[in-house]
């Protein structure tokens, strides 16, 4: 990456979710969580399934409207903006299932990235201008640094849809990037990877947080990966909080594991039960 893009990471602010409750018709999907994702941080969301992590993400982009409670990035309040407002806003994110047209070269894909950072109006595209063609340059060379950063710059050419699918999902993170996002939502980025491909992703998200210095959100199954990565970690369970703090704290938490694992056996025997 270029120093253009590091140095823009210094600016990064936090993101701080104060007693977010979502209500659909009666049901409670989220109910008071806060947290904070510190600038340059991985910050982990769990929690089974159904626990409310996909309602988290769908706030923090606009997807959802909180029924109560906000979300601000720094002094900026996100609460209740559209996703387009979100994302001008420094805010990226990447989706569970695929979302790259399949096909479009990885090259062309990535560049959709770029929409809302280019400055060149309809007209001056169409006529194919100077100033038209020096910016559209200058995002494709954008485009080519990011690729090769996250490992699939000899892959520009490719329509996305002919790429294995580990690959297809490190596109999508790189077109996320592409945003030059100060906060990069993952969702579940490693679903469905083997373990060598969960192995280079893991490692490219760290390289976006400890290079570029991007928050990053992560909600993700793969316990493994969630350890490894995250600096904190939010724990939800039937759309509360059940626990947050460092992994190690959290991954031997009571709570935690009977959230994941049902209670705990106390070894205690029913004599009377018994044939």
């Amino acid at each position: 990456m270029t120093t253009a893009t590091t140095d823009r990471a210094t600016d990064v602010l936090p993101l701080r979710v104060r007693d977010l409750t979502v209500r659909f018709a009666g049901l409670t999907a989220l109910d008071g969580i806060s947290l904070t994702v510190a600038p340059g941080t991985v910050h982990a969301v769990i929690g089974p399934n159904g626990a409310g992590k996909s309602t988290t993400f769908n706030v923090l982009s606009g997807v959802y409207r909180a029924t109560s409670g906000t979300v601000h990035l720094g002094d900026r309040e996100l609460t209740g903006l559209p996703p387009h407002r979100i994302a001008a806003l420094g805010v990226a994110r990447t989706f569970q299932n695929l979302a790259l047209p399949p096909r479009t070269t990885v090259a062309d894909s990535l560049l959709l990235g770029r929409h809302r950072l280019t400055r060149t109006g309809f007209v001056t595209a169409g006529l194919r201008l100077p100033s038209a063609v020096r910016e559209e340059r200058a995002h494709r060379e954008r485009v080519r640094e990011i690729a090769e950063f996250v490992g699939i710059g000899d892959q520009l050419a490719t329509p996305t849809g002919a790429l294995p699918y580990g690959l297809q999902k490190l596109a999508e993170l790189a077109r996320a990037l592409c945003m030059e996002p100060s906060v990069l939502l993952l969702d579940e980025p490693v679903a469905g990877m083997t373990a060598d491909e969960r192995r280079r992703t893991a490692a490219v998200i760290a390289g976006v947080r400890d290079s570029l210095g991007i928050s990053i959100v992560l909600v993700e199954h793969d316990m493994g990966v969630v350890m490894r990565l995250a600096d904190e970690v939010t724990v939800l369970d039937f759309g509360r909080r059940i626990a947050a703090g460092p992994p190690s704290r959290v991954q031997n938490d009571p709570a935690v594991i009977q959230a994941y694992l049902g209670a705990p056996d106390t070894g205690d025997t029913n004599e009377e039960a018994t044939p």
